[in-house]
């Protein structure tokens, strides 16, 4: 690991669990701004409850060894559908999910390397 990453990677691992943790726990105990804005996306509260429970299941995986790379992909495809939904339902300003995912792609790919030894086990 060089220097840089040394730092950069706990540091994006504690930013990426800070706002996924809070926004799981939103989620999961329905604060009322995300039961409304399940309400717009319109597929039900149920799939605030599982948005909810796979954030707060990524950020517990992207501090356990050799599960890093598995919390990583979790929250980049979560933050890909947020992107899509913000995008499809004109709900202003997917920027901070584009950051996150572009935090959480930085964490995916520093520990791809993860991916490979668990084909080999």
């Amino acid at each position: 690991m060089n220097k840089i990453n040394k730092y950069l990677v706990p540091l994006v691992k504690i930013l990426l669990s800070l706002a996924f943790l809070s926004a799981g726990a939103f989620k999961i105990t329905g604060a009322e701004q995300m039961v409304g804005m399940y309400e717009m996306i319109g597929w039900g509260q149920w799939f605030r409850y599982v948005t909810g429970l796979i954030e707060v299941t990524a950020v517990v995986l992207i501090w356990l060894p050799n599960k890093q790379v598995f919390g990583a992909t979790l929250l980049v495809c979560t933050m890909i559908g947020a992107i899509i939904t913000h995008i499809a339902l004109s709900i202003p300003s997917a920027f901070p999910a584009t950051i996150l995912g572009i935090l959480a792609a930085y964490i995916l790919y520093f520990y791809k390397d993860q991916l490979g030894a668990s084909e080999k086990s």
